[in-house]
């Protein structure tokens, strides 16, 4: 029985032998990693999905899965939580050649590289919408399905992304693991980092493509073209006002419900924009931002 073992093991090593020998023919559309076999291929596809379909009922029972000590997130793989550890630490040794920009992982940089190629592989089959990536279809068709497979364990509120499960999280831990190394200001998500950067480099990284005109972000771009095209896609279901930003219609929304959201921590006195309030601050504090110099004499 002993020489049949080895035997067997021995048969092991050399198909082991042939498959590595063999020609690496199919490629992840995720993040590039290419594999011999199609099989390969379809089981690593699950770290992009997060679908874990076989549940192991001999070997390794009861073991613990490799848990984030930061926040508690769990892996299967060490590689895996190792990647995600990057999330917390700021590590980004992936950068683009094309644009410089930094990446926490392989997978990212190549899905980051279809934005100048305007590689969209990935279709919805209900309305056409095209992306860039596996994981953003997959987000995007629970829009069609209306299903929220993500639910928090504080409040049970549910999510259709991950990504959107694990930023919520952060409201109720108050975790705000980025941090800017100019101030020492902190976020809870990266994007807003991102964003408050620009107020110390003074970058404009989005331009109207009519004007020339240059943004700090993307959505005020966005917001800024409206004016040119007049599109006008928010409207007030009580008197039928449009507007072109979804933040205008907030605040338009508080003429006819009342609402006033900001309230002056000194004298308690309420307003309805922060603007509002803002210009409030200043008699308590005395500030006058715009002297009158008096009229130029000619």
């Amino acid at each position: 029985e002993e020489q049949s073992k080895c035997i067997r093991i021995k048969q092991h090593i050399d198909k082991c032998r042939k498959v590595q020998t063999k020609p690496k023919s199919f490629s992840c559309d995720d993040c590039g990693k290419r594999f011999g076999r199609k099989s390969n291929l379809n089981r690593h596809m699950s770290v992009h999905t997060g679908q874990k379909p076989f549940a192991c009922e001999f070997f390794h029972a009861g073991q613990k899965p490799l848990a984030c000590e930061l926040c508690g997130q769990e892996f299967k793989e060490k590689t895996d939580l190792n990647e995600h550890m990057r999330v917390h630490t700021g590590q980004k040794p992936f950068a683009c050649e094309l644009c410089g920009h930094l990446f926490n992982s392989k997978a990212y940089l190549n899905r980051h590289l279809r934005v100048h190629t305007g590689q969209k592989p990935f279709a919805c089959e209900l309305c056409g919408h095209l992306f860039n990536s596996k994981a953003y279809l997959n987000r995007h068709l629970r829009v069609h399905t209306g299903q929220k497979p993500f639910s928090c364990k504080v409040c049970w509120k549910s999510f259709s992304g991950k990504w959107d499960l694990t930023r919520h999280i952060r409201t109720h831990t108050g975790e705000k693991p980025f941090g800017c190394e100019t101030c020492c200001k902190y976020f809870s998500q990266n994007s807003d980092l991102t964003k408050h950067i620009r107020t110390h480099t003074g970058e404009k990284p989005f331009r109207c493509g009519t004007c020339c005109k240059y943004f700090s972000q993307k959505t005020h771009l966005t917001k800024h073209i409206r004016i040119h095209t007049g599109e006008k896609p928010y409207p007030c279901k009580t008197c039928g006002k449009y507007f072109i930003s979804n933040s205008d219609l907030t605040k338009h929304i508080r003429t006819h419900t009342g609402e006033k959201p900001y309230p002056c921590k000194t004298c308690g006195k309420s307003f309805n924009h922060s603007s509002h309030l803002s210009k409030h601050m200043r008699t308590h504090t005395g500030e006058k931002p715009f002297k009158y110099t008096g009229r130029s004499q000619g």
